[in-house]
């Protein structure tokens, strides 16, 4: 080893020791003759001096260093002279008095420095992405990346599960987001396709024998991206036989409360709490609700259809629904502006065609541009309703019930950011439960599956599937981690009838679903154990974990919103050769 320490390791126990380190220059301070340097590696930083004892020719070759210079130190251990301490650092009392200095690299203009406080904007960052990970927060958190998944695969092998790979290269099968594609060379106009999810692999292996699998995964959907999604992402996935829904949500309750324990010290009572999806949407506007806060949705329609706005009552009387929350004391923190910025918006990001709100005066009373327009006793009634009391400020959305969702939820979220209901620290975690099977897609004019077409349904929704597949319930279930969905899974269909039916629900023939999941539909024919899994984003874990706003900050080299590498400028053009072997051709559109 070039090195007998770590730049995190000397302490006051390593007096007068000789030792030798290697890091990264992290800062350069000339003192009048005395050069004070602090070495960094991932472990921490350590003072080194270069003083008169060092001699002019390593002086000297001190005065070269600078920030981000790659160098290798032998020197001895010393306390650091009293009042220079510093307590920040778990080296903080000791320095090395340096007696050699090796540089192995010096860093030639470098764009910018991890040290700096002003960082650049991400697209330089993620261009330079080897300086970038070399900042402390980011090599913390792909530490705390390596501890959860080393913690979830400790638990469960702790708890008998089979760690088994499945294949990278697959078969195509369309159905939900776009595939990645990958020719073969050898099978000329033939496709591969990278895995969306291990889905069915592990539906085999239960059919298989093996009654608990798990593998940390990577998977590929080629679809528009936010700042918590990518093209490519790791999931913990993880199938059982023999189960219901409740054994896999006690498995993975278990698995939360040791990571939770082991990684934030917290003690997370057991078992999660639950509500079912419809609750979730009557309650929060969101299959994934933010339980840290407040500010439930309340109903109104039925006062609204009582009120002389129009607004209100026509949108009641078409079966349309209003709906509201409290913002407790929030009355005086929203000006005329706020608000207009706020309905702006609703109308912009949700399609609403307005939003509602009053503010309680100091008597109670509801104040607001629309309130001429109610009697004083519906007025008391709508303050009643949303237990209203002086300075709170309401908000309600009239709207089709599925627009007022978004609406509320939207402004449920952003007004808690900006009031501060929360702890940004604090971790909450529930289940929402039973999904509808089905979604019905107006521009396609056919139903798609919620979750995907492998659902089990409750069982007493079987009948209703052909007559009303709306009314149909999944055996479905989503890990909700501070208002983001942190995993997802379902009981599966383990009787070919059933499945066959689905597939002829979702608009897929039989020639279709033959050639599609022949091989599934046969073995479901061949002896197939009620079973049942999950799947937990593990790159969404960690962000939750790490209290960050951005899943590119816990990936070590992530793509862009665009899907692209900008350090290795990924994806590329090919040359001719490669694209003749494999019988392709790039269209002229494409070529732009």
């Amino acid at each position: 080893m070039l090195r007998t320490h770590t730049c995190g390791e000397l302490r006051k126990s390593n007096q007068s020791q000789e030792a030798t380190l290697c890091g990264w220059v992290d800062s350069y301070r000339d003192h009048g003759g005395t050069i004070f340097i602090d070495l960094r590696d991932r472990y921490g930083k350590t003072q080194v001096v270069f003083g008169p004892e060092s001699g002019v020719e390593l002086l000297d070759q001190g005065r070269t260093l600078r920030s981000e210079d790659v160098i290798r130190v032998t020197g001895i251990v010393t306390d650091r002279p009293e009042g220079t301490i510093n307590p920040k650092l778990g080296t903080g009392e000791i320095e090395l008095r340096s007696t050699a200095l090796e540089i192995l690299n010096k860093c030639e203009n470098a764009p910018f420095v991890p040290t700096q406080q002003d960082l650049p904007g991400e697209d330089l960052r993620l261009r330079h992405r080897y300086l970038d990970l070399r900042r402390s927060v980011m090599q913390d958190t792909l530490v705390q990346r390596s501890r959860i998944i080393k913690g979830m695969r400790d638990y469960f092998e702790d708890n008998d599960f089979v760690d088994i790979e499945t294949p990278i290269l697959g078969r195509s099968t369309p159905e939900g987001a776009r595939d990645y594609l990958v020719p073969s060379r050898v099978h000329t106009g033939s496709f591969f396709a990278l895995p969306q999810s291990p889905q069915l692999y592990k539906q085999i292996l239960m059919m298989s024998g093996y009654d608990r699998y798990v593998q940390v995964a990577r998977c590929f959907r080629d679809e528009d991206l936010r700042a918590d999604r990518q093209p490519e992402f790791t999931q913990l996935d993880m199938e059982m036989s023999f189960v219901e829904m409740d054994d896999i949500i006690n498995m993975i309750d278990g698995l939360v409360a040791k990571l939770a324990k082991d990684l934030l010290g917290l003690d997370i009572p057991l078992p999660l709490p639950r509500m079912t999806y419809d609750e979730a949407m009557e309650r929060f506007g969101h299959d994934a609700p933010d339980l840290r806060y407040g500010m439930e949705l309340i109903d109104c329609t039925d006062l609204a259809a009582q009120a002389e706005f129009r607004v209100f009552r026509g949108v009641a009387d078409s079966g349309g629904r209003v709906r509201g929350f409290n913002a407790k004391g929030a009355a005086d923190k929203y000006s005329r502006k706020d608000i207009d910025q706020l309905t702006e918006y609703v109308v912009q990001d949700f399609k609403a065609k307005g939003l509602a709100w009053f503010k309680v005066d100091a008597d109670g009373k509801l104040a607001s541009p629309i309130a001429k327009n109610f009697s004083e006793e519906l007025l008391g009634q709508f303050a009643d309703r949303l237990d209203a009391e002086p300075g709170d400020f309401l908000v309600l959305s009239a709207d089709q019930w599925d627009v007022t969702c978004g609406v509320l939820n939207g402004l449920r979220r952003r007004l808690a950011a900006e009031l501060k209901l929360y702890d940004p620290k604090a971790m909450n975690f529930s289940w929402v439960v039973e999904f509808p099977m089905f979604d019905y897609d107006d521009e396609e004019k056919r139903w798609v599956a919620m979750h995907h077409p492998f659902t089990a349904p409750r069982p007493r929704d079987i009948e209703v599937l052909e007559s009303d597949p709306s009314k149909a319930r999944a055996l479905a279930y989503d890990l909700v981690i501070n208002g983001s969905e942190a995993g997802g899974g379902t009981i599966r269909i383990h009787d070919n009838a059933i499945q066959s039916k689905v597939f002829g629900l979702l608009g897929m023939d039989e020639t279709t679903a033959q050639e599609r999941f022949g091989f599934l539909l046969d073995a479901l024919r061949l002896g197939a154990p009620p079973h049942g899994g999950i799947a937990l984003g593990i790159d969404r874990f960690v962000m939750l974990f790490a209290g960050l706003e951005n899943i590119r900050d816990c990936i070590a080299f992530p793509k862009t919103q665009r899907a692209a590498d900008l350090m290795t400028g990924a994806p590329s053009t090919v040359d001719g050769k490669q694209l003749r072997e494999l019988g392709l051709r790039v269209g002229q559109a494409a070529e732009k």
